[in-house]
């Protein structure tokens, strides 16, 4: 006897595929996102406090000596707490690939809240650098993690949307920062050193983990595929690889893992590099047009954030649209037009706006996003995590020089604009590697 799909001509996988993209999600599915989303709130809230309270921090921390130089100083403050960010990252996605991501998540958490709080007590730039570095310690595993249990909890059709929206938080967290940046800055409750207090709202994510331990499953695709292994070894069959070696193992795999490393590092280094130092540029031209400052930097960070959290919420329905290897290329392209836009400019302030909202759209909420989609699609459970931390953060790795060359950069020739736009030149590769990986658009997970 036939069932109503074939009376109506449509087979059970295609009246499936015309389900809303939602079907089938539960409060289970919801919470392990919101849960997920907490941390990485907090995750963007740390790298774009950075950024924005960076140059005061330098007036309060350097001494005489090093105030001759505060852009190279800027850019090692950035390179320092990137590189905590890419090793955190590297031990923290395999620690998850061995004890869980739900376990890795609250520790990764708990200790980044402790040390952003403690940065708010720094003396001197030494005290800075070293507490940044710390504090990257700890938030760098919570990327993959995250991610990890998102994608192995969430339907394969939802799985893109979800992993957009996970990412959104990243830009969320952003939003708040440049939120409570606008209003330190606005009323300075400690003056000069008003600074410290964006770092001290930094350690509230603390009383998250109360959260995560009630709401939070394990994954189960994460705990079958580790019994599954543990009993293979029982059985005589040899012991779990390494799962940082097990990613190198296959000749597809190097490549892929090579391929991906290029493209996360393009994207680290154009953000860091070139879009983190928007916020002095938009001063020097608000300067240029007699305009007060403090006034237009905080409110481009606010529109610049606005359009992230745009293209993040949007990503996965964009990638699913286009497919992965178009709107990588997409991507890039649009973060190479709107970097060189942004930093040529010379016009109306109300116009740099508009231009700093699609920056945020791509070099931001584009150019992360697929590495939430992307990633974990291109690699088996029990290495998951290890794999999606090892290529977001081995980029970092490499990149956290470049912001100390953007700085230095910026030093030697006298302004900012020719230096984002020589480091905005990596864009480039963007529009290359992404046709030499495979399409994923429509495939389920690898077990």
């Amino acid at each position: 006897m036939m069932n109503f799909q074939e009376r109506e001509g449509q087979t059970p996988d295609a009246a499936a595929a015309n389900l809303p993209w939602y079907t089938g999600l539960t409060q289970q599915h919801w919470r392990t996102l919101w849960g997920s989303y907490l941390g990485w709130i907090f995750d963007g809230f740390e790298a774009f406090a950075l950024v924005l309270s960076l140059p005061f921090a330098m007036k309060s921390l350097l001494t005489p000596e090093q105030a001759q130089t505060p852009s190279f100083y800027a850019g090692l403050a950035i390179g320092i707490t990137l590189l905590g960010w890419g090793i955190g990252g590297l031990i923290g996605g395999v620690l998850s690939d061995y004890i869980g991501r739900k376990r890795m998540m609250m520790f990764s958490i708990f200790f980044y809240a402790l040390f952003t709080g403690l940065t708010a007590f720094s003396t001197s730039f030494a005290a800075l650098a070293l507490l940044r570095f710390v504090t990257g310690l700890a938030i760098g595993s919570e990327w993959s993690t995250g991610i990890a249990l998102v994608s192995e909890t969430w339907p394969d059709k939802a799985r893109p949307k979800g992993c957009g929206f996970l990412q959104s938080g990243f830009g969320g967290g952003a939003l708040l920062a440049a939120v409570v940046w606008y209003f330190l800055s606005h009323y300075q409750p400690l003056g000069a050193e008003s600074w410290r207090l964006i770092f001290a709202v930094g350690a509230l994510p603390a009383f998250c983990v109360l959260y995560l331990r009630r709401a939070l499953d394990e994954s189960e695709k994460w705990a079958s595929a580790v019994k599954a292994q543990r009993q293979a070894e029982k059985d005589g069959k040899g012991a779990r690889p390494f799962t940082l070696a097990e990613i190198f193992r296959s000749a597809e795999s190097r490549r892929l893992v090579i391929l991906t490393t290029i493209l996360s590092f393009v994207t680290t280094v154009g953000w860091w590099a070139v879009s983190s130092w928007m916020p002095g540029y938009t001063e020097q031209l608000a300067h240029l047009h007699g305009e007060p400052a403090g006034v237009w930097a905080p409110r481009m960070s606010l529109i610049y954030n606005i359009g992230a959290i745009c293209a993040y919420v949007a990503s996965g329905f964009i990638a699913d649209a286009l497919g992965r290897r178009l709107y990588l290329f997409l991507t890039f392209a649009g973060s190479l037009g709107f970097s060189i836009l942004t930093y040529t400019w010379q016009g109306d302030l109300e116009t740099f706006m508009v231009i700093a909202f699609f920056n945020g759209v791509f070099t931001l909420g584009f150019a992360f996003s697929w590495m939430a989609i992307y990633l974990v699609e291109l690699f088996s459970s029990v290495v998951r995590a290890t794999a999606a931390g090892f290529i977001f953060n081995a980029a970092r790795l490499v990149a956290w020089i470049f912001p100390i060359i953007a700085g230095v950069m910026v030093t030697t020739m006298g302004g900012l604009s020719h230096a984002a736009l020589i480091m905005g030149s990596v864009y480039v590769i963007g529009l290359i590697v992404p046709w030499f990986l495979p399409e994923t658009k429509g495939k389920p997970l690898p077990e």
